[in-house]
């Protein structure tokens, strides 16, 4: 359980990650990656571009694996189905069922006085 709750956490910080890595580039090469570049000459436009790149498919193949590993071990119900049924079956039964039963002349009665 608690190596399921480690990636659960791990998932969530790729997923912010990656939103903030998508947003800071831009398609066209403008967004705010260029304004970084500007500022800090030592790394180019290019390179800020292919830094981004690579930390997008990064995250992304990262966010692949942990959402792969937790599927594999992911707590599952360990209970027999015959339990479950039978736990249903009960509450099903406890329900109580209306045993008044339906006049459709006293419900025309009803709104003919109505319209009067």
């Amino acid at each position: 359980m608690g190596f399921f709750v480690l990636l659960t956490v791990l998932i969530l910080i790729v997923a912010v990650l990656i939103v903030l890595v998508v947003l800071v580039q831009n398609s066209k090469g403008g967004g705010l990656a260029s304004n970084f570049a500007s500022s800090n000459q030592y790394m180019g436009v290019r390179k800020t571009a292919d830094f981004l790149e690579k930390a997008t498919w990064t995250l992304a193949i990262g966010m692949l694996v942990f959402v792969l590993a937790s599927s594999k071990i992911i707590p599952k119900y360990q209970g027999t189905s015959e339990a479950a049924d039978t736990e249903i079956r009960t509450a099903i039964d406890e329900i109580p069922i209306p045993t008044s039963t339906f006049d459709p002349n006293q419900s025309s009665e009803n709104t003919d006085n109505s319209n009067e």
